[in-house]
């Protein structure tokens, strides 16, 4: 096994997104085996520290309840965190496992009240950008039916589960209730979108480069032949894992043609229309999925710049799709891409969320997720099979336990406007429960209160469900 499988032995490359999934490692408990915990109460969790004490007390000051994180219903319960995401028009949501029921039911369901209280149009996932554009093309009236493209398009990745595939139905439903006539306050015609902002893989196929060709044959015909020399050399990529096996000097000439052909679309995207800026949009995910698989891999510290630059592009992408489209967004990630801070920061040096801060300021709004207990599904080693792990109640040093003493049993808070006593108790890095594809002990730690700008926290929650 290379340094590189050894490396994503426990940070398995994702097969939807061919990149180095987020990922913590967490103490396993045998599901049937759970140790009872006792029920939340606000008890400081160490007695006789007056610091956690004061925090805890800042905490149920600030905390609003959370009704349920299923879909559907009344939304009342989500009017204060209306007003924390206030003029926000790209929203992180992150999880923090990337297998549980609630965070990806908490997704749709503040999804769906965004679109219908704040005009928000666009879900965004940490998925392949092609894969995206499928699925976008079945929300906008496209054959299938939600459940065969869920499973074709997100086969293998963490959301194939019956959690998206219910997202997916209902943006259609959603689109073919509303499509070509006024709802309300919103515009004809005015749909939901899907979009994947990662790079193209773990395969690119025939379809990415057939969309920037056929761009090409009709509008730019003089460039076809330079552009078809370059593709030649890279298409189909089916399968990403082969190309990094291959050396790493063809890799790296690889990269550099598919540059050279987004350089060739870009010079018709500054002075084309919305046609062009497509096509150029998806030379350039082709030239970021080439750019990753350049990186010298069986270098150690290459992965750290493999994460940097996909969380780059996952910004970049997602700021383009909101400059292009004037689409409101949310972002669904995990908590370490769409947050301000990872649990490993020297894998993560940057993050998405930091990235898109920059780009738009306080027009993108972090919002995290912690818990206390429970289960949730991930991949114990390099392209293992999914499974299910469970982990007891948060212990006394970490920072979901401090959190759990809050009389509400899921709430939220908006970590900007903490009371002094709870932010800074929060800004101390301390364990947290945080699980990728894979998992590790001992827990990773992190300072809550600088890495989100708003924190949802749920008591327990449980397995998400395979398709």
């Amino acid at each position: 096994m290379s340094v590189y499988e050894q490396s994503i032995g426990r940070r398995r490359l994702l097969t939807t997104t061919a990149a180095l999934a987020a990922a913590a490692a967490l103490p396993v408990t045998p599901a049937s085996a759970t140790p009872a915990t006792p029920a939340p109460g606000p008890t400081p969790t160490v007695p006789g520290d007056a610091r956690q004490a004061d925090a805890l007390r800042a905490l149920e000051r600030a905390a609003h309840p959370l009704r349920s994180t299923e879909p559907g219903g009344r939304t009342g319960d989500l009017r204060a965190l209306t007003a924390m995401i206030g003029d926000a028009e790209v929203v992180g949501l992150g999880e923090a496992t990337h297998g549980s029921h609630e965070f990806f039911t908490m997704k749709e369901r503040l999804f769906r009240h965004l679109v219908e209280e704040k005009g928000f149009t666009t879900f965004a996932l940490e998925m392949s950008w092609t894969a995206g554009l499928r699925i976008d093309e079945y929300l906008q009236g496209g054959p299938g039916d939600a459940r065969r493209i869920a499973e074709e398009e997100l086969g293998g990745s963490p959301w194939e589960r019956e959690e998206f595939a219910g997202l997916i139905s209902w943006m259609r439903h959603h689109n073919d209730r509303h499509r070509d006539r006024g709802h309300g306050r919103r515009p004809a015609g005015r749909t939901v979108r899907f979009m994947g902002n990662d790079i193209g893989a773990p395969r690119l196929g025939d379809a990415a480069f057939d969309r920037v060709l056929s761009h090409v044959r009709a509008s730019h015909p003089a460039d076809l032949a330079r552009l078809e020399d370059l593709y030649a050399r890279l298409r189909p990529l089916d399968d990403v894992f082969a190309h990094l096996r291959t050396p790493l000097a063809e890799r790296r000439r690889a990269a550099v043609a598919a540059q050279q052909a987004h350089d060739l679309l870009g010079a018709h995207g500054q002075i084309g229309g919305d046609a062009c800026a497509w096509a150029e949009q998806h030379a350039r995910n082709i030239a970021q999925t080439f750019a990753f698989a350049s990186l010298d891999l069986s270098d150690p510290r290459s992965v750290s710049d493999a994460e940097h630059l996909r969380d780059r592009a996952m910004a970049d992408n997602t700021a383009w799709w909101h400059r292009r489209t004037g689409d409101r967004m949310l972002l669904s990630a995990h908590n370490g891409h769409v947050g301000y801070l990872s649990t490993d920061p020297v894998m993560y040096p940057t993050t998405q969320g930091a990235f898109l801060r920059g780009a738009l300021g306080r027009r993108y709004t972090a919002i995290g997720f912690t818990f206390a207990q429970g289960s949730f599904l991930t991949a114990g080693s390099f392209g293992g099979a999914w499974g299910e792990v469970t982990v007891p109640a948060a212990t006394p040093d970490m920072q979901e336990y401090t959190l759990d003493r809050v009389r509400h049993r899921d709430y939220y808070l908006d970590l900007r406007t903490l009371p002094a006593a709870a932010r800074s108790w929060l800004e101390v890095p301390r364990p947290v429960h945080d699980a990728g594809s894979s998992f590790r002990t001992p827990l990773p730690t992190l300072a809550i209160s600088r890495a989100y700008d708003v924190l949802i926290h749920l008591h327990r929650v449980r397995a998400a469900t395979p398709l």
